[in-house]
């Protein structure tokens, strides 16, 4: 018979408690330093698994209550689905603001070049002027699971952003109207140093009184195209007038009445940077109704170098934005961030812009320089 060890010598040995997989929570995840699960999302959610699976896939037989609570949470806890799971669709999502003009035809021909290589279909959306999508648009994105979306003069907002990354769906920003954000990718173009550069050619020209119909202040390409333009000046020591300085919108209506106000005073200028090419067509047409001549009585200088610049009379001196190659890097990049595991890194591109000078700019005319 052995003796017992007396009790105050007994040391217990040290035990970890697991919990079961039922009762473990999202919550509990996230405090852990790991990512939730969906099982762990759907037990705090208080819905089954496949609930959880089918609002991921955006499906519509989920009640509006259930999708928004499930939705936080997945956003809340940072769940991201392994791309591997993604199931993705033979897709790429197109997203414009507005989709009416020769600008969005030469974006669509860049993004499909490379989707077709890739075995891509392209899906087109419009935001009908809104910078920002609607919420019915996410969740058809997420239904249809893409490869990647392409956003062109929009973004996104924080609850669309999540549920683009909760269900593995690059996006990728071209032309951003505003900040993207420090994480998120983006293609743009130099267009401070094109407006810099449309400026300084007229300066060089001889103008003094060189008038500007900007683009919507609230988009960063417009207002870094304005800033050029000031630039330009300012380094050739002329003033900045703020009477020769009209917002636009982009369209060629505005270039239009815009124009009218410009060229109607008695110190009218004797050119004119229009922040983009439909702006200087309208431009283009106010002279006409005034009797003014391009380029003896007033030059032109536009933004883009859409195909119509080379076809109107006489051809239009503008800024090249490679617009195509701008859409093909965007393409890419959204297809190089599919095959990518975890979060991207910060990724912001810019393609050079340059001056194409043709039969729209002239030296001063004499009687009024």
């Amino acid at each position: 018979m052995t003796a017992r060890e007396p009790a105050e010598s007994r040391t217990a040995a040290p035990t970890t408690r697991t919990a079961p997989p039922e009762t473990r929570t999202a919550a509990a995840a996230t405090a852990a330093g790991r990512t939730a699960t969906l099982a762990e999302i759907a037990r705090e959610a208080g819905v089954s698994a496949p609930t959880v699976s089918k609002v991921l896939n955006g499906r519509a037989d989920v009640a509006p209550a259930t999708r928004t609570r499930v939705e936080e949470l997945l956003r809340a806890h940072g769940y991201r689905r392994r791309r591997a799971e993604s199931g993705r669709s033979p897709l790429i999502d197109l997203v414009f603001h507005e989709l009416e003009s020769a600008w969005a035809m030469e974006v669509i021909r860049g993004v499909e070049n490379v989707a077709r290589d890739a075995g891509l279909s392209v899906v087109l959306s419009e935001s009908a002027g809104r910078l920002t999508p609607g919420r019915t648009w996410a969740d058809q994105v997420a239904a249809r699971r893409p490869h990647g979306v392409i956003l062109v003069l929009s973004g996104l907002d924080g609850a669309q952003r999540a549920l683009l990354t909760s269900r593995s769906i690059p996006f990728v920003v071209m032309d951003p109207a505003g900040d993207p954000g420090a994480d998120v990718p983006s293609i743009g173009a130099t267009n401070w140093q094109g407006g810099l550069a449309a400026t300084r050619h007229l300066v060089e020209l001889g103008h003094r009184r060189i008038g500007a119909i900007t683009g919507p202040s609230r988009m960063m390409c417009a207002r870094a195209r304005a800033d050029g333009y000031r630039a330009a000046l300012e380094t050739a020591g002329l003033p900045v007038e703020p009477g020769l300085v009209r917002p636009g919108d982009f369209h060629h209506e505005t270039g239009r009445r815009q124009g009218l106000e410009l060229l109607r005073g008695p110190d009218r200028p004797t050119a004119v940077f229009a922040g983009n090419d439909l702006q200087a067509l309208g431009l283009y047409e106010a002279a006409r109704e005034l009797g003014l001549r391009i380029p003896e009585d007033l030059s032109v200088v536009g933004f883009d170098d859409l195909p119509v610049a080379r076809w109107v009379g006489p051809p239009l001196t503008t800024v090249r934005q490679p617009l195509t190659e701008m859409a093909e890097a965007a393409a890419r990049l959204v297809l190089d961030l599919a095959r990518q595991e975890g979060a991207p890194a910060a990724t912001r591109v810019e393609l050079a812009t340059s001056l194409v000078v043709r039969s729209s700019t002239a030296p001063p005319p004499k009687e009024v320089g």
